[in-house]
């Protein structure tokens, strides 16, 4: 993936030029990892570029900022605008959208009260984020050694910058063994997720998903997911998964934005089902990119069409 940087970034309200979107290098971010963030699609339909869950993925921007007692200085509203706007000047119809907030440059410290919070918009083309066969083939995933992050020491459901210097320590563990991802278990040692994905798995007929007591994103995808499933006919069940349950589930897959939807073949070196996307995966699959791409009726509301 590789970045078109003749376009431009909204930074604090105006529009700039990608290679002028700098900060300090004595921001308190750099130092601290004092940032939260989302990460969006917009997708490149038949009725024009849609953007998929905009106003839930800005809710939970505010969710995780509330968290870490950053006040954005715009609204809910002001930000999904801006996306489109950036959008829109970028003449780019199919992209990744990664707003981040962040503290700024006035002082160090831990203590980061008196820092500026900023707020930036960036667009970019991005596909499929496991690899293109990801989405049919399935990927191989270890287990990694590196856990999740218990839930009295950093909060697992402010999808902050520095939650993921955990998961850059799982991603890196399974790329240099050979695999495409890692399975986290938790501080209890049952399924947490992926480094950026949550997990499901099918049993007899039925979807599994750690609960969000499991150390995990309150995925938006994950919602998705749940939602297409149980219009789809699916039980799902959200309960704690011990670790050994993967390896002989029907079918296991990750959630998210960046994943979609990615089947899992292997893991640990253990095939699970038949060693390729399973039929319920397929169908739920399906299900979602019909949405995504507005070629069913979008009876959710989840498209903001530009």
């Amino acid at each position: 993936m590789a970045f078109d940087e003749t376009g431009k970034i909204w930074f604090n309200g105006e529009l700039v030029d990608w290679k002028d979107a700098q900060i300090h290098v004595l921001s308190h971010v750099v130092h601290y990892g004092s940032s939260v963030f989302e990460g969006i699609r917009c997708y490149d339909t038949e009725n024009g570029p849609a953007v998929f869950r905009l106003k839930d993925h800005m809710k939970r921007l505010e969710d995780s900022a509330k968290v870490y007692r950053m006040d954005i200085p715009y609204t809910r509203n002001e930000l999904c605008e801006a996306v489109k706007d950036t959008i829109n000047i970028n003449n780019i119809r199919s992209c990744y959208i990664r707003p981040v907030v962040f503290r700024g440059y006035k002082e160090l410290g831990v203590y980061p009260m008196n820092c500026p919070i900023e707020t930036v918009i960036a667009v970019w083309a991005w596909g499929q984020y496991l690899g293109e066969d990801a989405l049919e083939q399935g990927i191989d995933v270890c287990t990694s050694s590196w856990r999740k992050m218990a839930p009295d020491t950093m909060p697992n459901l402010a999808k902050a910058g520095s939650n993921y210097m955990n998961s850059q320590l799982a991603k890196i563990e399974a790329t240099t063994n050979g695999y495409k991802e890692s399975i986290m278990l938790n501080y209890e040692g049952t399924v947490g997720e992926g480094t950026g994905e949550n997990i499901f798995f099918v049993e007899d007929g039925e979807l599994y998903t750690p609960d969000i007591g499991s150390s995990v994103l309150k995925g938006i995808t994950r919602n998705t997911i749940i939602t297409i499933a149980e219009d789809l006919g699916y039980k799902v069940r959200e309960e704690t998964i011990p670790r050994e349950r993967l390896y002989t589930a029907d079918e296991v897959f990750f959630s998210g934005t960046a994943a979609e939807l990615s089947p899992i073949r292997s893991i640990d070196k253990i095939q699970i089902g038949k060693g390729k996307r399973g039929p319920v995966t397929k169908e739920i699959q399906d299900s979602l990119f019909d949405i995504v791409n507005n070629k069913v009726e979008d009876k959710y509301g989840w498209l903001d069409f530009i």
